[in-house]
């Protein structure tokens, strides 16, 4: 069972992480907390201030991800502030316009430096930092869209599945450092992300939902996770759909 008791969160002003760091602080963590709005970032240490004991430690550093000259440097002040790295959520990311990104290659390559490079980037540093302490838990949320291209989202699709993939090796490389690799794969969740998606039915979930089921996911180490649990069962479907069927479907 991995300790949380000193995470950091980048991406932490996302409905997710937002959760998460609630629940976390809540189990007795203390966190840094990285995110790009500054306002935002700021009133979530104050509330995550007023729900921690004298003994936690809450702090963060605004950043755009985007850049990674700073990933290094943030992860030195998270590190310094905690007195230790026992857990990482990476949790950043946008949903792009796919007819937009279609029109416009800068706007693709962006939405891939965003949702990809950066967090691999990330990845790199912490997977070295992690190896040498030889412990501790690396997560991130890729998404169940990285599974499968579809015409209405593939760019952000192979974004994640980009990720994803990039896991999968991490995983297998830091298993012997004693170092677990957590690869979060939501389905539909309400969040301002998906603000403009119509939310009927029973396959929506709630941030706080997902963040208890990253947070248990991150505690026993587990290699890939679908949240809500049924997302597995969903995607082991969509895979085996024949392309041609898959096609006729506009998905």
């Amino acid at each position: 069972m991995n300790s949380l008791k000193r995470v950091i969160l980048f991406g932490a002003t996302s409905a997710i992480a937002e959760q998460t760091a609630r629940q976390l602080v809540a189990q007795g963590a203390s966190l840094y907390c990285v995110g790009r709005n500054r306002d935002k970032l700021m009133a979530l240490i104050d509330d995550l201030k007023v729900r921690a004991s004298g003994q936690q430690r809450i702090d963060g550093g605004v950043a755009d991800l985007t850049d990674s000259a700073q990933h290094a440097h943030l992860i030195d002040a998270a590190e310094h502030l905690l007195g230790g790295i026992d857990g990482v959520l990476i949790a950043h990311g946008t949903l792009p316009d796919q007819q937009a990104c279609q029109a416009d290659t800068a706007l693709t390559r962006q939405e891939i430096e965003t949702n990809a490079l950066s967090v691999i980037n990330l990845l790199t540093l912490l997977a070295n930092r992690f190896e040498q302490q030889r412990r501790g838990v690396i997560a991130v949320i890729s998404s169940v869209a990285g599974d499968r291209g579809r015409q209405s989202n593939y760019v952000y699709g192979a974004a994640k599945g980009m990720v994803t993939l990039f896991l999968q090796g991490l995983r297998n490389r830091l298993a012997k450092a004693n170092v677990d690799v957590v690869t979060i794969k939501p389905g539909f969740v309400d969040t301002p992300m998906t603000a403009e998606f119509d939310k009927g039915g029973p396959l929506w979930a709630k941030p706080e939902q997902i963040a208890k089921g990253i947070i248990k996911a991150m505690q026993k180490g587990k290699g890939e996770v679908y949240l809500p649990w049924f997302w597995w069962g969903i995607m082991l479907i969509i895979k085996h759909i024949p392309e041609t069927i898959f096609k006729r479907m506009s998905l």
